[in-house]
């Protein structure tokens, strides 16, 4: 399953990779959209807690991308 995924991979370009990050953004806002109990959660929770939740999840990225020579 893994080649699979690591064949399926190496056939996107940039545009395809940006344009799932947009599809699961506009996932997510449709989730707390048409759930009440999830746009609840989502206004209750501290808004720190998802700046560090990003920060952790794109640490990776952007020393693997920018940093790291």
């Amino acid at each position: 399953m893994i080649k699979i995924w690591k064949r399926a991979l190496k056939k996107l370009d940039i545009w395809d990779i940006g344009l799932i990050k947009f599809a699961f953004a506009a996932l997510t806002l449709f989730v707390i959209t048409i759930w009440p109990a999830a746009m609840t959660w989502v206004h209750t929770v501290n808004p720190w807690y998802f700046f560090v939740a990003f920060a952790i999840i794109v640490a990776r990225p952007l020393y693997r991308g920018y940093i790291k020579k």
